[in-house]
């Protein structure tokens, strides 16, 4: 039996068609892939990160639906299971992310505490 092999985080349909759009902008480097990720800092302790980078040794590669994404190893057991979508408000526009690992979230909702 072949085990099957999940994606560490999602993208919702807004957030993968928001991605696609950044990604045919004049003067994208297509050689970046969307890396997903965190860092210390914060309200409440880590906040997230997204953006366009080059992969390393220290990456784990996965694909959602065309794009190419990274993720350090290391930030897995922080964002396991997450959910990445965007939101186009009046009051909120942008990434918004729902994190199943975070015991403390802020009222942003880009920073979190596990």
């Amino acid at each position: 039996m072949e085990a099957i092999l999940s994606n560490p985080v999602s993208l919702t349909a807004g957030a993968i068609s928001q991605v696609k759009k950044l990604m045919t902008a004049e003067g994208f480097d297509k050689t970046q892939k969307l890396r997903v990720g965190v860092k210390g800092g914060g309200c409440s302790g880590m906040t997230y990160t997204l953006g366009f980078d080059q992969q390393d040794e220290k990456d784990h590669a996965f694909e959602i639906e065309g794009i190419s994404c990274i993720m350090n190893k290391a930030h897995e057991m922080y964002l396991y299971g997450m959910e990445v979508d965007w939101q186009d408000g009046l009051n909120n526009r942008g990434f918004t992310f729902k994190n199943p690992n975070a015991n403390t979230t802020c009222g942003c909702g880009t920073s979190f505490a596990v």
